[in-house]
């Protein structure tokens, strides 16, 4: 399968809180987000990972070479990297999605902190869906909700997700943040860009307009590291799941 990583964004509020590297470099209990990510996705079958950074950021263009290069403790992983200039997550996710219309691919940003177990978890049902042709794409998404601004997701008793809303206190689920689809979601992604969308919610919101079958998976507990306190939380949340 193949992995995307969107790590383009500039980092503006963990700067402005005096965290002044970019944010894929940023460590998380030693570990770089970035290299968390990339050593994840190897671990569980990656083909191939596609990494979306912002052109501007040398210093990241020169730590993926180095990965592509000598690999993820030493282990090689299948590393390509694109410098972007682009205004949103979704910008960023069109200007790698050549690289993805062949298979199913899992994407996520590059903040996102996660259980690995429940990761690999979500992999293997996503895998099963792929093969069955039972979905067009699984969303990741949790109970527990750490964002300023969130996606409420909401499903029906079999977790087919019937909406995405932004407001809406009643559904169990928001959005985690990682997608799984199939190649056939890249036409609505051409189509969302051809109408001047840009954000990653419509883009969901498009998938069910034009009849794709999307089913949602409870990843458990996640974060995105938007603050210098997110750094302190994420941490404390991975040394509890060990």
């Amino acid at each position: 399968m193949k992995y995307a990583i969107i790590a383009a964004g500039e980092g503006s509020r963990l700067s402005q809180e005096g965290i002044k590297m970019p944010k894929p470099l940023v460590r998380i209990n030693g570990e770089r987000l970035i290299d968390k990510l990339i050593r994840v996705f190897a671990e569980n079958d990656a083909d191939s990972i596609i990494v979306a950074y912002r052109k501007s950021m040398t210093d990241v263009a020169e730590h993926l070479e180095n990965i592509k290069r000598n690999g993820i403790g030493g282990k090689h992983v299948p590393l390509e990297y694109v410098g972007v200039d682009t205004p949103s997550s979704m910008h960023s996710f069109f200007a790698i999605s050549d690289k993805l219309e062949n298979n199913g691919f899992c994407l996520t940003t590059v903040d996102t902190v996660f259980n690995e177990h429940a990761f690999n978890t979500y992999v293997k049902y996503f895998n099963t869906i792929i093969k069955e042709h039972s979905a067009d794409g699984v969303m990741a998404v949790t109970r527990f909700i750490d964002d300023e601004k969130p996606l409420y997701v909401s499903t029906d008793d079999d977790m087919n997700i019937t909406a995405f809303l932004d407001d809406n206190k009643e559904c169990k689920y928001v959005s985690a943040g990682i997608y799984g689809l199939t190649p056939q979601t890249i036409n609505i992604l051409k189509d969302c860009m051809a109408n001047g969308e840009s954000r990653m919610r419509n883009f969901q919101r498009a998938l069910l307009r034009n009849g794709m079958r999307l089913k949602a998976s409870d990843i458990g507990k996640t974060f995105d590291i938007d603050h210098a306190s997110d750094i302190i939380k994420a941490e404390h949340f991975l040394h509890q799941e060990r």
